[in-house]
């Protein structure tokens, strides 16, 4: 009787659907990715290393762990993640703690954990994960509670400040207002009302980010570079008129893959932050315009996951995961 048990619960594992058109569109993606990795790191890895593959040959052992990961994951049921929702909480404030201990400073930021000299982990990636896992979770437990404003949409984006305000110590700005946005969009997709979210906003976003302002500077000198990036265009404005380079000489159908004359040192990190700035050089907007049709595709067939979803739990941990791997995708 066991054994048929243990039979039967395998072949589940092995039949779980799968939506295909989302695979297929994952795996162009990726290809896409890859052949931009290749081309956009070759000069900076040489330049570094002395080997042009240095960059793509990592990225070639992420992605296939990664395709391992997606096909074992994709066949666990979705609410075996539920029974450890708070874990995900603890785990993600142990990770982010950690990376302050014994991080790497990089840049005058502590975001990035060396397991060896070549191989390293980006913590705060994890947790947006994580902290899908949790507010799912916890959004579901207290459903009856999201309509009032103290119990509902203040109680729950709580929650979520030790762990701003760890990645805040980093610092890591950009992803602790992506962790917020998510978060929020969640809360509101699960019931709390829309305006108890413009409230808190106004109450506490922000002054925030006044202050974050005021305390750094730097962080106001980014927009207003990125707004007119000629008015220092040999200092801040530098990175931003490079990458406009690299799209504007690319035209419609772009210079040809492995042409860039961009990622000739000139862009900074041009197989990562300007990877699009390259993928528009070489590819043009024909290039540019399959990329962005392929991730709404990928944005379109996660909504639709999340409107089948049987309960709450599952659309919630849908919708978010789909914005979410866009995001990362795109970093």
């Amino acid at each position: 009787m066991a054994k048929k048990k243990k039979e039967k619960s395998f072949s589940s594992f092995l039949n779980n659907p799968i939506d295909f058109t989302l695979v297929i569109t994952i795996l162009f993606l990726l290809g896409i990715g890859l052949v931009m990795v290749l081309s956009a790191s070759s000069p900076s890895a040489l330049s570094e290393s002395g080997n042009s593959y240095s960059y793509f040959s990592k990225q070639l052992l992420f992605a296939i762990l990664g395709l391992l990961a997606m096909v074992f994951i994709s066949k666990i049921d979705y609410r075996f993640y539920q029974k450890f929702y708070k874990h995900a909480w603890i785990v993600s404030l142990i990770l982010l703690a950690l990376v302050l201990l014994i991080g790497k400073n990089i840049n005058g930021a502590k975001r990035w954990i060396y397991l060896t000299e070549t191989l390293s982990f980006q913590p705060s990636e994890l947790v947006k994960i994580l902290m899908i896992v949790f507010y799912a979770g916890i959004l579901t437990k207290n459903r009856d509670e999201l309509e009032k404003y103290n119990t509902g949409f203040l109680k729950h984006m709580c929650l979520v400040a030790p762990i701003i305000g760890l990645l805040l110590l980093q610092p890591h700005f950009s992803a602790s207002v992506v962790i917020i946005g998510i978060c929020s969009i969640m809360m509101i997709v699960a019931g709390c009302k829309f305006k108890h979210f413009l409230i808190t906003v106004g109450a506490v976003g922000i002054p925030a980010i006044i202050a974050l302002i005021i305390f750094s500077p730097y962080r106001l000198q980014r927009v207003t570079t990125f707004i007119d990036p000629w008015q220092d265009q040999t200092g801040d404005g530098w990175q931003v008129i490079q990458s406009l380079y690299a799209i504007g000489s690319g035209g419609l159908f772009g210079s040809g893959l492995g042409e860039s004359k961009q990622k000739y040192l000139y862009l900074p990190e041009p197989h990562n932050d300007f990877i699009f700035s390259i993928l528009g050089e070489e590819l043009g907007f024909v290039g540019c315009a399959i990329v962005l049709i392929l991730f709404a595709i990928f944005i379109w067939r996660g909504v639709l996951i999340a409107m089948k979803a049987p309960d709450m739990f599952g659309s919630l941990l849908a919708v978010r995961n789909n914005f979410t791997c866009c995001n990362t995708g795109n970093n």
